[in-house]
């Protein structure tokens, strides 16, 4: 296994555990952890793009993606539960696309980001689905993590749906983000974590997927 995977897997098992420690504390804690996230982010941004026409665009953009963020998480409990289902999917696509990726390899996705795979694009897919549908049929166990879904949301056709388009929407976030980094002659965002890279190579899915989100449920209301 090489050393960039075993960093990779290691930065997880201390950020995804700290991340939702925030995450379900909520109130104070989530606004802080949000606060901290945004300005890394922007400052991700600003180091790679200070000299480029599209560095403002980036900047509203990134205000827009956190305060949608904000609003699922103290809003409503429907919302809320889009609110996990989006964390969930983009990080299920996350390793999804990286392990299935790395084991089936086969034709390139893109020239914009080398190691994105049709199979890692798949695999995405598939681990979303899966992950998600666990998460949505085990809600009294997850309850009990102080994460309450809505109560008639279940895995149906149109939950399916969703999860395919987040996934898809993270997925181009992705690559959104990997060709600025190509731009700017960068292979990561930042360094501040092994294994990934900076705030912004974590949660360029997210970044997408949440006003994504946000704004398909006010186009359905």
């Amino acid at each position: 296994m090489r050393k960039e995977t075993i960093n990779r897997i290691l930065s997880s098992l201390i950020i995804v555990p700290v991340s939702f420690f925030f995450i379900l504390k909520g109130s104070f804690f989530f606004e802080f952890f949000l606060t901290i996230c945004f300005l890394i982010s922007c400052n991700e941004w600003f180091l790679m793009s200070r000299k480029k026409n599209y560095f403002f665009p980036g900047v509203l953009f990134l205000i827009f993606s956190f305060y949608t963020v904000f609003l699922l998480r103290f809003g409503k409990e429907e919302l809320v539960t889009i609110f996990y289902i989006v964390i969930i999917t983009c990080i299920s696509t996350d390793i999804g696309g990286y392990f299935f990726g790395r084991l089936f390899k086969g034709p390139k996705l893109t020239k914009i980001s080398p190691n994105k795979t049709f199979s890692g694009m798949l695999g995405g897919y598939f681990l979303s689905i899966i992950v998600v549908n666990i998460f949505i049929n085990n809600k009294d166990f997850f309850n009990n993590f102080n994460i309450k879904l809505e109560n008639n949301f279940d895995f149906s056709l149109q939950t399916f749906v969703l999860i395919i388009l987040i996934s898809t929407i993270s997925q181009i976030g992705d690559l959104t983000i990997s060709y600025f980094k190509r731009l700017s002659k960068l292979k990561n965002t930042g360094k501040l974590i092994p294994g990934h890279g900076g705030i912004l190579d974590r949660i360029d899915g997210m970044i997408f997927a949440f006003p994504f989100s946000y704004l398909l449920i006010l186009l359905l209301k």
